[in-house]
């Protein structure tokens, strides 16, 4: 029942406007991804580092960043979580936290995919057990 009243709140007004909320988000999201795993490869071959960004995540990021990292630097778990945090900003501007952990996972408009959801849910279910320890 806590989770469902939790998931209320972050599907509807819970915004990323500080920067603990954020943190809190990107915990999540290098959780769900890689276990925190700067090493991880998935997506065969075609994700990397602890928040498996994509190539084209990547270039996008860095180019709302303003700097020029190489893609393999995705690895860096400091760098990555720099893009993630700009990409983020940036496509989920005045959106939920579970839209951004949506829009992480499938792309700038992956809060309207339906394919996002159970994401959404494993994202919101960290953060709660996050909250409550």
């Amino acid at each position: 029942m806590a989770l469902a009243i939790w998931l209320v709140g972050l599907g509807g007004k819970a915004h990323a406007t500080d920067d603990k909320e954020m943190e809190r988000l990107l915990d999540a999201i290098s959780r769900v991804e890689s276990r925190r795993d700067p090493n991880a490869v998935g997506d065969h071959g075609r994700a990397i580092g602890a928040y498996q960004i994509h190539r084209r995540y990547w270039e996008d990021g860095t180019r709302i960043l303003g700097v020029d990292w190489k893609y393999c630097e995705a690895s860096d778990p400091e760098k990555a979580r720099q893009v993630v945090r700009a990409y983020l900003s940036y496509y989920g501007r005045g959106k939920s936290l579970l839209d951004m952990a949506r829009i992480h996972n499938g792309g700038p408009r992956g809060h309207r995919l339906k394919a996002t959801q159970k994401y959404a849910l494993k994202i919101a279910a960290i953060m709660a057990a996050s909250q409550s320890s």
